[in-house]
């Protein structure tokens, strides 16, 4: 568990009005009580994975995180929180804008309190133009839904508006529906005709079976499983395997452990016998699961392990009551999952200004529109071709 935790009162008593600095600066008792606030769910968000993220994840390390405190009470509570970077370090671009940090997974949408979210994000603005800063950048947030509205809404007031750099829609899973009704819908008899004939083959070598590790001493034995399976494919080709590095191995290590002991994280593994096949990290926060990565024993890719295990994934957590949606934080267009799961989450990048007529954020505008269009194009025709590469698992 972090250090600060064990201290969260002194922290909060040293520097309830911090706004701007290091994410273990936090206190894990406000970050909490704000996450259980937070009008939009973000497992990736949560002070145990990010923090893990920010000590040692390859390229993500030393975040900052951007608060806003509200201090009407008699004792000030954290009403908004958004890890971020520098401009420079994002885009190397020598302007005062903040950009969302990368959590390790594509999600930031900033926590910010429901009981008065539009107030939330002003006090947020402030901080960040008090702080010197011209303009956010919020990567890879949910462009639809309360949050998106609250920032729109604050902005409003001051006769701004934010501007959507660029979105797109990726699979969710809605967990409220029959599980069995939602992959009929899906896939049809004939392909799921196809998935039990490849079950049925898979369990010729042992019985199938679905496994969930809750427990942080469960998850803690799994996730080694789990990073085997991951590296033992085309990610390790990439080099995108967490193992291959050692500050990622480090992040994932301690943030699902610690997430675990919160019921947060999950590990769910497919097994055929004693052998594990496919295995997956899933996160939790409020009503909302992430699935956050897969790995595959490539050797059983004739049967499918990877959509199999997500066949008995969508089946438990459309069981679960506590879960209403599912996102697969996957690329949009994902040849594995978007045929599974058939609703979309809007997700994009904001760009927020904080000062009207202000000739420095049409700098940062111009700025990042250049290096996306010299940059970004090439960086998604090799993602995509490589995601596209993927063997249909």
């Amino acid at each position: 568990m972090r250090a600060a935790r064990a201290n969260a009162a002194v922290a909060v008593a040293v520097a309830p009005h911090a706004t701007l600095g290091p994410i273990d600066d936090v206190s894990d008792d406000a970050w909490l009580s704000l996450a259980e606030r937070a009008a939009e769910p973000n497992g990736y968000y949560l002070p145990e994975w990010l923090s893990a993220v920010s000590a040692s994840a390859r390229d993500r390390v030393g975040a900052n995180a951007l608060c806003a405190w509200d201090t009407s009470a008699s004792r000030p509570r954290l009403s908004a929180l958004m890890p971020a970077i520098s401009l420079w370090r994002a885009y190397h671009l020598p302007l005062p804008a903040l950009v969302s940090a990368d959590p390790y997974g594509t999600l930031s949408t900033p926590l910010i309190d429901r009981d008065d979210p539009v107030a939330a994000v002003d006090a947020l603005l402030t901080e960040a133009r008090n702080n010197g800063m011209r303009a956010l950048l919020l990567r890879d947030m949910t462009v639809e839904g309360p949050v998106a509205d609250a920032i729109r809404a604050a902005l409003a007031a001051r006769g701004l508006a934010p501007q959507i750099i660029q979105s797109h829609r990726r699979a969710c899973l809605d967990a409220t529906r029959d599980a069995e009704e939602l992959l009929r819908d899906a896939l049809g008899p004939k392909k799921l005709k196809e998935l039990r004939r490849q079950r049925n083959r898979l369990a010729e070598m042992g019985e199938v079976m679905f496994t969930i590790s809750r427990t942080p001493d469960e998850v803690g034995r799994m996730l080694d499983t789990f990073l085997v399976l991951e590296s033992s494919g085309w990610k390790a080709k990439r080099g995108t395997a967490l193992i291959q590095h050692s500050g990622d191995t480090a992040f994932i290590r301690r943030a699902a452990v610690e997430l675990a002991t919160l019921g947060q994280c999950e590990i769910v593994t497919l097994m055929a016998g004693t052998t594990p096949v496919a295995a997956a990290v899933v996160l939790r926060h409020q009503d909302r699961a992430f699935y956050f990565k897969l790995g595959v024993d490539e050797r059983f890719a004739k049967f499918s392990p990877g959509v199999q295990l997500t066949l008995d994934l969508t089946r438990y957590l459309c069981a679960d009551p506590d879960i209403a949606t599912v996102d697969s934080t996957a690329i949009p267009g994902h040849p594995m999952i978007d045929p599974i799961w058939r609703g979309r989450l809007a997700i994009g990048d904001m760009l927020i200004p904080l000062r009207r007529n202000d000739p420095v954020f049409a700098l940062i505008r111009a700025g990042i529109a250049l290096r996306r269009a010299v940059r970004e194009p090439a960086r998604h025709l090799i993602r995509t071709l490589r995601h596209f590469k993927e063997k249909r698992q």
